[in-house]
């Protein structure tokens, strides 16, 4: 059985650690250096990076910030933020990256997921994307989730897999540090849609939500947070305890 992952989730701004609730209201949390480090020692599967304002501020992510935080991580490590072309993906994963995110880039480009996954393997390359209600309809919004496309999410998320997309992450602006839970019902429509791992992200705020995740939709690979671990309410260690007294399988 493949076990269930735990990722937090490190929202980067000018070099700093941020968080903010429904992708606003974003405040200073910690160096992403010595964040990387804790995470990396007390039991966290993977650890995703995200550069949040590069595609916003149309410009390259912070190597030297990144290059730093991949020389303290011991696990595998995700980066997004500003990913546009293939140099892009490169440049960061010779800083130390073992899986980049698209995400803005992908919606300027569609192209640049296939010839990513041809060059680098469907497992390097994580469509990311972060989803709001619209009416009655899941719509994809780019730029840091400032801007509707109008592209129906589901439809999209099927064509990144079909490109070569090797993992999906679902960032739901609609639960976005609101911690009362992840957005189940999008998760199910992308479950259902797509063969890849799916990452959820947005809505954690204590450790049932995890085992709720997990226990509804035993597709979901992986539950993505942020808050909840950098403010320590709660600890990654205690919460895989609590989810292999549930029967859920995840490392310890």
């Amino acid at each position: 059985m493949i076990t269930k992952r735990i990722i937090p989730c490190l929202d980067v701004r000018a070099g700093r650690v941020v968080k903010g609730v429904n992708f606003l209201d974003v405040k200073d949390v910690s160096s992403p250096i010595s964040l990387a480090e804790y995470y990396s020692e007390c039991g966290a599967d993977e650890l995703v990076f995200y550069d949040i304002t590069a595609s916003y501020e149309e410009r390259n992510i912070f190597t030297d910030i990144l290059r730093q935080t991949a020389e303290r991580v011991f696990i595998p490590l995700t980066v997004g933020g500003g990913i546009r072309t293939l140099d892009d993906f490169d440049r960061v994963l010779k800083c130390g990256a073992d899986k980049v995110s698209v995400n803005s880039g992908a919606i300027k480009d569609p192209d640049i997921v296939y010839h990513a996954a041809k060059k680098y393997g469907d497992q390097c390359v994580v469509l990311s994307v972060d989803i709001k209600r619209v009416g009655d309809a899941f719509h994809v919004f780019a730029k840091g989730g400032r801007e509707d496309t109008g592209i129906e999410a589901i439809e999209w998320i099927k064509r990144g897999v079909a490109n070569g997309a090797g993992e999906i992450v679902v960032n739901s602006i609609d639960t976005d540090g609101v911690k009362k839970g992840f957005d189940l019902e999008m998760l199910d429509a992308v479950c259902n849609a797509v063969n890849v791992p799916v990452i959820a992200s947005g809505g954690a705020g204590c450790m049932d939500d995890f085992t709720t995740l997990f226990k509804t939709l035993p597709k979901v690979d992986a539950g993505l947070a942020a808050s909840i671990f950098h403010f320590g309410e709660v600890d990654i260690k205690e919460l895989k305890k609590k989810l292999a007294s549930e029967n859920i399988n995840v490392r310890l």
